[in-house]
């Protein structure tokens, strides 16, 4: 029912995509660049510095052009076109009759959990994790309980004596991050198997916020449900284009199913649920799901390679206490300069005096402490104009 994701690298070279001028992303309107003043470089919110695809700003220029600014209808084509990319990208085979559509991927979150746990039941997580994650819980009516990653020296592991030992206290489900924010961790498919079996063990259901997985770095990346019979079972996923394809303003994410059972708890949702779905996300959606787009993310890839290395490089020169690894999936770095005595939120030092706006580590958990997490879906310029600035208040310290 599920294939096994290939692993097979592509031996295709891409040419890296062009990143905007720095004069036409600070005509934007959105939070990454009205959050701030002209003299800070913005580095902090998941947002990207380059063009859409084309295929997006085709089916969007036609959109406005026909007036086509409605409610979004009950079937805009998204569900079938993720099938697809799924099918094409991660040999993953989903059936469309078991995906449902929501505005994004954290209000999916919110309504798997309300269906899925009772008020009062404990939620797992994975800290350090996205912010919301422990937002969304108690909106749903659970209760946060931190099963931290293993941090081995090389790396971040899910913790899976931990999260058994969670269920078997009691609690109910698991909020996982496949890959990983803000480390960047992409999970192997024995280590969500295990957790599937876990899960099943306990009566417990995973639901896996899979946005980053268009992404990966260094795969294969595994889509839990696609991990084992026992993962589709007991599991939800909930992904969207916009990470990928810069599109969080349009409002479209799904919600995937893969059981007869799990089935059953998506169409029970209430029809709102659906009806936050934004038109314009989901036309955005069917086209950068569309083959049409593969090329322009091959290239976003590329570049997003060279700007995760050439940020180790940087920071080896500027901030050479700093600790980083290069992250396995996405654009966001995981930085610990606790070494440089900015105290525990040094995001706050580094916007004061260095003018570079950087994710707040701490409230990524306490293991964010002294970290600050870095977006390099920029330019090479803008990243090393910024890591330049942080370089000198290290330097000025």
């Amino acid at each position: 029912m599920n294939a096994v994701p290939s692993s097979a690298p592509s031996s295709v070279v891409v040419e890296p995509l062009a990143p905007l001028p720095l004069e036409t992303l600070r005509r934007r309107t959105s939070t990454k660049w009205r959050s701030y003043g002209e003299d800070v470089i913005p580095m902090f919110v998941a947002e990207t510095d380059f063009a859409l695809a084309e295929p997006i700003t085709a089916a969007l220029q036609q959109a406005v052009a026909l007036g086509d600014t409605g409610y979004t209808s009950p079937d805009p084509g998204i569900r079938g076109a993720f099938a697809g990319y799924a099918a094409r990208r991660w040999q993953w085979q989903v059936d469309p009759t078991r995906v449902r559509t929501t505005g994004d991927v954290m209000m999916g979150v919110v309504e798997l959990l309300r269906a899925t746990i009772r008020p009062g039941d404990r939620v797992i997580i994975a800290p350090p994790v996205y912010p919301p994650f422990s937002m969304c819980i108690p909106e749903a009516g659970g209760v946060v309980e931190e099963v931290p990653l293993v941090d081995d020296g090389d790396g971040w592991s899910l913790d899976l004596d931990g999260i058994a030992a969670s269920l078997a206290g009691g609690a109910r489900a698991v909020l996982l991050c496949n890959p990983h924010n803000p480390t960047g961790t992409v999970h192997t498919r024995e280590s969500l198997a295990r957790l599937a079996d876990i899960a099943r063990e306990h009566d417990a259901v995973v639901i896996s916020d899979e946005i980053h997985a268009p992404l990966v770095h260094d795969g294969p990346f595994t889509p839990f449900l696609a991990a084992s019979d026992a993962a589709a079972e007991v599991g939800y996923a909930v992904t969207s284009a916009s990470k990928a394809y810069n599109l969080a303003g349009l409002k479209c994410a799904v919600m995937v199913t893969a059981s007869d059972r799990t089935s059953r708890v998506l169409r029970g949702l209430w029809p709102e649920v659906e009806w936050r779905t934004g038109l314009f996300g989901a036309i955005a959606g069917v086209a950068a799901f569309s083959e049409e787009s593969d090329t322009w993310l091959a290239r976003l890839n590329a570049t997003l390679d060279g700007n995760r290395r050439l940020l180790a490089d940087l920071l080896t020169e500027h901030l050479p206490l700093a600790r980083y690894r290069l992250p396995a999936a996405g654009y966001l770095a995981w930085i610990d300069v606790s070494a440089y005595g900015w105290g525990e939120d040094p995001a706050r030092r580094i916007l004061a005096e260095a003018k570079v706006a950087l994710h707040h580590g701490p409230l990524f958990g306490t293991q964010g402490v002294g970290h600050v997490r870095l977006n390099f879906g920029c330019s090479a310029e803008i990243l090393e104009t910024a890591v330049t600035r942080i370089g000198a208040l290290a330097a000025s310290s």
